[in-house]
């Protein structure tokens, strides 16, 4: 049972009209009733409008938390809030609009010091509602979806994307924008699927293909592309809090970087979600977990530790066990439990009984040995760890293990000696990396008081989920004594009957809408709960859980199916060419209204400005590599003091998922683009736009030398047969057909003209800044041609910093 998958859901024709048990849990302990069509104009849904009215003013003192409920009074439930203080069809006699329209301060609700008072848009929401009789829904994210109606003409996948945002958008009388050009959308898939633009050849081949399904072809060449699961993988170490470091106290090296190659490995396999996920979070449960289970393990590792000498070991086990309620179920459930750590939760049906059950879950994990030991050193084991070799490494081995038996049973002793450098040389690139290692006795788990880790008075507390989402033991068929692991919950995320893997399969859909549109259908995509925001097209959320779960969790079939929709193809578009009378802020809650037009991840930007350059290395996995950054950077990185020594050759020009991650120091490149410290899971990057960003872009080393590289390529493929260069502006075309996918228009190209034309009067009669300029790429040779002087190649990485800064490079088309 422990290694099958054990998801127990249903096919799409059956699933949304069928009752997860877990959730039906949550359903009756709500006690809600489903929503009612309300009167008085535009129709209100409590969820969409109320809710988070009372959430965000009323339900911190009036809602789950019993321990910190003033006047013993709940307003997350019908029953109570209609009791006491609303009367149901009669705004003007209910206390709850009294108190709220009250003068007195001492009197009026919310209370002054909270410092959230209710605007008059709000406060007329709340009479209509009332005065249509206060009717609640069960909270959206913990009941069984309704069925889905696809509209006629659209019987499955991409057409019922499309016909459920056409109807939604219908409805509310606006329009869709137009498709965009097709050049556009393959710089758009190629960018989101890969992480990279395409290449002029991509783009002309796929410009002359008149073919029906040329679009459809290109999709699966993507797909099949080992680059799709490196660009995934960023936003799955985000979710994970990946980072190559400890993150507390001196920040100290971890051993964990084989555990990145096993998620893009994973990926581009098309491991299935439910596996994906069962085996990083109880990989060394399964039964005779082979070595990439083990390495998948290292998800329970990816945690921050200190090893500071004077460490208290039991302060620790609560930071720990903290830190892992909060990843896991923001990871797989999108649930602040987090906030249950000191009490229950405010807003959501979390306990804090429930917080601590869930970390008595990973009670079992074997990672104290830096308790005993600790140490300032910098590198370090983080015992348990093991030696592993790649992927790739490991298939070579047991190649020429064969080959070695096939000699000796031959007689040829030579080429049996010979093949046993090689075999040796392939096993010296073992690596050491953390793993999970089951205690056959696990830790004691106290329920501890306020979050208290000094008082030991909390009952002892086994491992359990959710008290209203359902019963380990009866999911897992265990007897009443027996202790649940982390293999029942892993199986438990992702069963659809007794588990809720409904409520994972929206999660996820919602994650996926959200890379590749650019924001999720719940802009909440970590925060299902009461103070995160709903869907604003619940059905074609349900829609896309079901393709998830119908497709056995099969996440590059669900990508498909949202990538090859004409909701996915449209133009990025402003609100003025849609409709006059729709604001910007309208338009972005239009689910598939427009697509976005946002600035690319960090490591996006990274990797295209060295592809198109020529420079980026494509080896996929490795050890975290180590770009330029500037000197004294690492200056306040004690225990022990360190400096940066950055790498050299190929190395240099790894991919950004590669990266060497230093939670207290990211590199200055990436948190100037907006990448996270990896300390929490990161399920959204914020996206800002600073002179910060442009001034890295312009002087980070990194993009000075790909500069020049990029220059160079320029000049060599513009030569002509004969070796005559071609004129000018033949060049910048050809710049940018290699950047943007397309030749320069009038402005672009005279502007460019004339900054090159300056550019080069100047390096002629300054060689010193010249070479200034050059001289940056000393340790990376670049291919100038060979009758290029210093002036014009100096001015032509003039040149090509600003097509690498133009806004169509660095955003999203």
């Amino acid at each position: 049972m422990a290694n099958s998958r054990n998801s127990h859901c249903h096919t799409a024709s059956n699933w949304a009209g069928l009752a997860c048990k877990g959730l039906a849990v949550a359903f009756a302990w709500l006690g809600l009733a489903p929503a009612a069509e309300l009167d008085g104009g535009e129709t209100l849904s409590f969820n969409r409008d109320v809710r988070p009215i009372l959430s965000n003013h009323c339900f911190a003192c009036h809602g789950p938390d019993e321990a910190h409920r003033g006047a013993d009074l709940r307003l997350d439930q019908a029953e109570a809030a209609h009791e006491y203080a609303i009367v149901p069809g009669n705004a003007d006699e209910s206390e709850i609009i009294a108190r709220i329209l009250e003068t007195d301060e001492d009197v009026r609700m919310p209370p002054a010091d909270i410092g959230k008072r209710l605007t008059e848009d709000e406060i007329q929401i709340l009479r209509r509602w009332v005065d249509a009789g206060a009717p609640y829904e069960a909270y959206w994210a913990y009941v069984p979806p309704k069925p889905v109606s696809i509209p006629p003409g659209a019987a499955s996948g991409v057409n019922a994307i499309d016909s459920l945002v056409r109807r939604d958008l219908d409805r509310q009388r606006h329009h869709a924008a137009e498709l965009a050009t097709r050049r556009n959308q393959l710089r758009r898939l190629s960018l989101d699927l890969l992480g990279l633009p395409p290449s002029p050849e991509q783009v002309d081949q796929f410009l002359k293909d008149d073919q029906p399904d040329a679009y459809l072809r290109r999709v699966d060449e993507l797909l099949a592309s080992p680059r799709f699961g490196e660009r995934f993988a960023e936003y799955w170490l985000d979710l994970v809090r990946f980072a190559d470091t400890v993150g507390y106290h001196g920040d100290q090296i971890h051993n964990i970087a084989p555990y990145r190659d096993w998620v893009i490995d994973s990926i581009n396999q098309n491991k299935s979600l439910d596996q994906f996920s069962r085996e990083q979070l109880a990989g060394d449960l399964l039964d005779e977990p082979t070595t990439d289970q083990l390495i998948a393990s290292g998800y329970n590792r990816l945690l921050q530790t200190t090893h500071e000498g004077g460490l208290q070991p039991k302060e620790y086990r609560a930071i720990y066990a903290a830190d892992r309620v909060r990843n896991v179920s923001e990871v797989w459930m999108a649930a602040t439990m987090g906030c249950c750590q000191c009490h229950d939760h405010k807003y959501d049906p979390y306990t804090a009984l429930d917080f601590y059950s869930m970390a008595a879950f990973f009670a079992d994990v074997d990672d104290e040995a830096h308790f005993k030991n600790g140490s300032n050193a910098l590198p370090t084991r983080r015992e348990p760890e093991i030696d592993v070799l790649s992927a790739t490494d490991r298939m070579r081995l047991e190649s020429i293990d064969r080959a070695i038996a096939e000699a000796k049973e031959q007689g040829d002793t030579a080429i049996a000696e010979m093949l046993r450098e090689q075999r040796e040389e392939i096993d010296g690139r073992r690596v050491r990396t953390m793993i999970t290692k089951a205690m056959q006795s696990p830790r004691e788990t106290r329920f501890l008081p306020r979050g208290n880790w000094l008082d030991e008075s909390g009952d002892v507390v086994a491992p359990a989920v959710p008290a209203f989402l359902g019963d380990i033991h009866r999911f897992a068929k265990l007897a009443p004594d027996a202790r649940a692991n982390r293999l029942h919950l892993a199986n438990w995320l992702f069963d659809c009957e007794e588990g809720i893997g409904r409520l994972t399969a929206r999660v996820f859909a919602n994650r996926l809408w959200y890379l590749y549109s650019g924001q999720g259908i719940s802009p909440s995509l970590a925060d299902f709960g009461g103070q995160g925001q709903p869907p604003r097209h619940s059905a074609l959320l349900d829609h896309l859980a079901g393709v998830l779960i119908d497709s056995d969790w099969d996440i590059k079939a669900t990508v498909r199916i949202i990538v090859t929709s004409e909701t996915y193809r449209r133009q990025v578009a402003a609100a003025s060419e849609l409709h006059n009378k729709t604001s910007q802020s309208e338009l972005s809650s239009l689910v598939g209204a427009v697509q976005s037009g946002h600035r690319l991840p960090a490591e996006t930007v990274r990797d295209s400005l060295l592809f198109i350059s020529g420079l980026l290395d494509d080896q996929v996995g490795g050890q975290s590599a180590k770009p330029f950054q500037p000197a004294g950077y690492y200056r306040h990185l004690n225990f022990p003091r360190r400096t940066y020594q950055h790498d050299s050759g190929a190395m240099q020009w790894r991919r950004g998922v590669y990266t060497h991650w230093q939670r207290q120091f990211v590199h200055p490149m990436m948190k100037a683009l907006d990448a996270p410290s990896r300390e929490e899971c990161t399920a959204q990057r914020s996206r800002s736009n600073t002179p910060l960003e442009s001034l890295a872009l312009l002087n980070d080393p990194t993009f000075v030398i790909a500069a020049q590289a990029f220059a160079a390529r320029v000049l060599r493929e513009t030569e002509s047969s004969s070796g005559a260069a071609t004129e000018t502006q033949d060049r910048i075309h050809h710049a940018f057909r290699l950047a943007l996918s397309r030749k320069a228009d009038p402005i672009e190209l005279q502007t460019l003209l004339d900054l090159f034309d300056a550019e080069h009067k100047r390096y002629q009669t300054d060689a010193a800044a010249a070479d200034g300029l050059l001289s940056l790429a000393d340790a990376t040779p670049i291919a100038w041609p060979t009758e290029s002087g210093m002036a014009e190649r100096a001015a032509w990485t003039s040149a090509c910093r600003v097509i690498f800064n133009l806004h169509e490079t660095l955003y999203r088309p």
